[in-house]
């Protein structure tokens, strides 16, 4: 496979593969902008070397072509304030040749949202799984996705995927475009390169003691990479609403707490399986609850198995946070995905905030490798300032989950190919 920094792309045209799914507010505007600034030192790559870029990215989940809501166009004036040059817009990604021949060295142009066809995901829409006429309409997406990906890939000389956030998707531009471009002309960005070291160094050069701290809602939702940690993890550290969950299956009282109630003997699995491979499975000893489900509650400090009607967990207590902090600090691979209360309001940020800034500490003082993904960690790290002081920060959110749970990703196998 060969590497960016071994290309020079003088005179060249380049298609690539960026993750511009930024939020825009009702105005259009963006309002969080770190996933085009993470591409930039690709895009420069190409330009620097006198290279021509051709940029694709979807936006949204558009229903039909085209959706002025989900155009691309609104980004493109902060593209260009970010580039520091003029940037050029397709108003149709299946019709682009003319400005790709157009080009000169060192200009970019952007197509439109790749999501305005459906052959770009390769379902069908306006019918949905189950329903009749579902199977006749995927195969003639199916059957006219080849010539959507062939024009696509037409549009470049070179091949670079730099859109992690995108690599668990067998997509049209995230990896069957690939198949039309040899070993020598397609690789990963900048970007891409990171995620899958980062990936790599957790899950496959790990150092222990590993730590890894699971969050969310939902043991459901976490259940394939909770498993997969188990075969690797010294400490696994379970919080957020699914702890409620596991309390209520070892015969704790939650009152309002979130709780999946047919997950109950999985819990009690995940904890057999955790003591028969000797993982030190680690669940809150004392928990702050609120009366409503608001920044406004009123609150207490209870034992997560004894949490009185009407009272709903919220956040780990102070107890909790200490024993958190403690296998943290004590960690050299260090893995989080998932805060451990509500973190949005601030009367229950206090608990993510403690194992933030024990993952900093353990990072900084013991050297570990720590690494962040996940929405809702992600605005946690940067919630509480401190995202420059641990090791990575993914841009990847169901991407570096699938890979977390041992999955190899189209995106990345398309360029080893």
């Amino acid at each position: 496979m060969v590497n960016i920094d071994q290309i020079n792309f003088e005179n060249k045209r380049v298609v690539i593969r960026v993750d511009f799914n930024v939020p825009l507010d009702d105005n259009f505007n963006i309002t969080d902008d770190t996933r085009m600034r993470a591409a930039l030192p690709t895009i420069n790559k190409v330009l620097n070397d006198n290279g021509m870029v051709v940029l694709m990215s979807h936006l949204g989940r558009p229903k039909k072509n085209p959706d002025p809501k989900y155009s691309i166009k609104p980004i493109i004036k902060h593209l260009e304030e970010l580039l520091g040059r003029p940037v050029q817009f397709a108003t149709d990604c299946m019709k682009a040749a003319d400005q790709v021949a157009a080009l000169k060295p060192g200009e970019v142009l952007v197509l439109e949202n790749l999501r305005f066809y459906a052959e770009e995901e390769g379902k069908p829409r306006g019918v949905e799984k189950g329903e009749e006429g579902y199977d006749d309409a995927k195969k003639a997406v199916k059957a006219s996705q080849k010539d959507f990906t062939k024009i696509l890939a037409g549009y470049g000389e070179y091949y670079i995927n730099d859109a992690f956030g995108t690599a668990h998707r067998a997509h049209a531009s995230t990896a069957l475009i690939a198949d039309y471009f040899d070993a020598n002309h397609k690789m990963y960005g900048y970007l891409m390169g990171k995620e899958v070291a980062a990936v790599n160094k957790v899950m496959n050069e790990i150092q222990h003691p590993f730590t890894a701290i699971m969050g969310g809602s939902k043991v459901s939702t976490k259940i394939e990479i909770i498993e997969n940690l188990l075969t690797k993890v010294d400490n696994l550290i379970l919080c957020g609403g699914m702890t409620y969950t596991f309390k209520k299956a070892l015969g704790g009282k939650i009152g309002n707490s979130i709780c999946e109630d047919d997950k109950l003997d999985l819990a009690l699995d995940i904890l057999a399986k955790a003591k028969e491979k000797g993982v030190n499975l680690v669940l809150a000893i004392d928990c702050v609850v609120g009366d409503k489900f608001g920044n406004d509650a009123n609150t207490q400090v209870v034992d997560p198995m004894n949490i009185p009607e009407g009272w709903e967990g919220m956040d780990i207590g102070p107890k909790t946070r200490e024993l958190f902090a403690n296998v943290i600090k004590g960690s050299k691979t260090i893995l989080w995905n998932g805060p451990c209360g509500v973190f949005e309001f601030d009367t229950f940020a206090q608990g993510s905030k403690a194992i933030a800034e024990a993952i900093a500490a353990a990072t900084k003082e013991g050297g570990a490798f720590s690494l962040i993904g996940g929405g809702d960690s992600v605005a946690c790290i940067n919630k509480f300032g401190l995202a420059d002081q641990v090791s990575y920060v993914s841009t990847g959110g169901g991407a570096l989950l699938e890979a977390i749970e041992g999955k190899e990703l189209p995106g990345i196998a398309a360029i080893k190919k």
